[in-house]
């Protein structure tokens, strides 16, 4: 047994109290990092797919059934993410693309700003296609009644959905 006044004591009792002061930290820290957490949303593929036809749209994917409907072919882990394609068009000549400016997020609602730029040549005469940009999310920040728009530069509509 020790003395009160021995150092070995002492050590014991600070090496508690830094022990403490540690978890105390690390609690603290995770729980900024909870508060400022930062999404990272990958853009997995950009391209042209012609199985599905219409207007301007916003898809949430969230299996490789819906995602092989779209005509796109990617490696999406479902069981950890989803995906969010923007489809754009119909065209009929060949070269156009989708140009995406700004992704701005908040609790309500996510904004893409995007645009679809024209074949500087003008493009070939081909069958109608769209173009389309899949972005992969984390199902982490999956929030069902959230607003996803997409709308041009001048804040003109390019479509809209909700989460399901």
């Amino acid at each position: 047994m020790t003395a009160p006044g021995d150092r070995r004591n002492v050590w014991r009792v600070c090496g508690r109290k830094r022990a403490l002061v540690k978890r105390a930290l690390a609690l603290a820290v995770l729980v900024l990092l909870a508060g400022c957490r930062e999404v990272r949303v990958q853009t997995l593929s950009v391209g042209v797919t012609t199985a599905v036809l219409g207007g301007n749209q916003l898809v949430v994917v969230r299996d490789t059934e819906a995602l092989a409907r779209l005509g796109i072919k990617a490696p999406v882990r479902f069981k950890g993410e989803f995906g969010v394609v923007l489809l754009m068009g119909p065209h009929q000549r060949t070269g156009y693309r989708e140009v995406i400016e700004s992704i701005r997020a908040n609790d309500q609602r996510v904004r893409v700003v995007a645009f679809e730029q024209s074949p500087a040549d003008g493009g070939e005469p081909t069958a109608d296609y769209r173009t389309y940009t899949l972005w992969i999310v984390p199902n982490s920040v999956y929030r069902r009644g959230i607003h996803v728009e997409a709308v041009t530069p001048s804040d003109d509509p390019i479509a809209q959905t909700v989460l399901p």
